[in-house]
């Protein structure tokens, strides 16, 4: 009987180690993922008469840190917008280019019985690098903080898609505050 009661101890023991070691596995997971981003920048100072609205793309890291949550490490590739002046607004062409890296938490709420739609919230502070290329060239890195709010599907155990709406403060010379819609593609390993 104390050999039964042993056996049966040591496969429940074994038993539970596992199952915490496919939930651990299953909340720590990195991936991978890509964004299409539209932009709207509140230039002002010697940028305001320059184009707002950018259309960027966005590349990213992240892991899972619990079942609820997990941070991100991004890179959005900005590029540049010209504007031609007006005699009364300086004249000349205004060529404003801006790039931004950070990093990301994010927050998840799954909803429905199988949880594969997803509400979530994001915090978070990037480093914008800005240029100013008018009558000279006029280069900055200011760091600015990020909220915004969203909803992710996951299309497959792997694969997920994603809209999220941020609002970015900057407050810097030139470029007081970003206001952006992102859409993308997340691979988890």
């Amino acid at each position: 009987m104390k050999k039964a009661i042993l056996l049966a101890s040591a496969a429940l023991l074994i038993s539970t180690t596992a199952n915490a070691e496919m939930n651990i596995r299953k909340e720590i997971r990195p991936y991978v993922g890509v964004d299409y981003a539209y932009d709207n920048l509140d230039l002002k100072g010697k940028a305001k008469h320059a184009k707002e609205n950018f259309n960027s793309a966005v590349v990213n890291i992240g892991t899972g840190i619990t079942e609820y949550a997990s941070l991100e490490a991004f890179y959005q590739f900005g590029g540049s917008r010209k504007a031609h002046l007006k005699e009364d607004q300086g004249g000349g062409t205004k060529k404003f280019k801006f790039n931004a890296y950070g990093l990301d938490l994010y927050g998840y709420l799954p909803l429905g019985c199988e949880q594969k739609f997803k509400l979530l919230g994001t915090l978070g502070a990037a480093v914008y690098d800005t240029e100013l290329k008018h009558n000279d060239k006029i280069s900055k890195s200011k760091v600015g903080y990020r909220v915004g709010g969203g909803a992710q599907y996951d299309l497959t155990e792997n694969v997920a898609a994603r809209v999220v709406g941020r609002y970015g403060y900057i407050g810097s010379r030139d470029l007081n505050h970003v206001a952006e819609v992102t859409a993308g593609l997340r691979y988890s390993f």
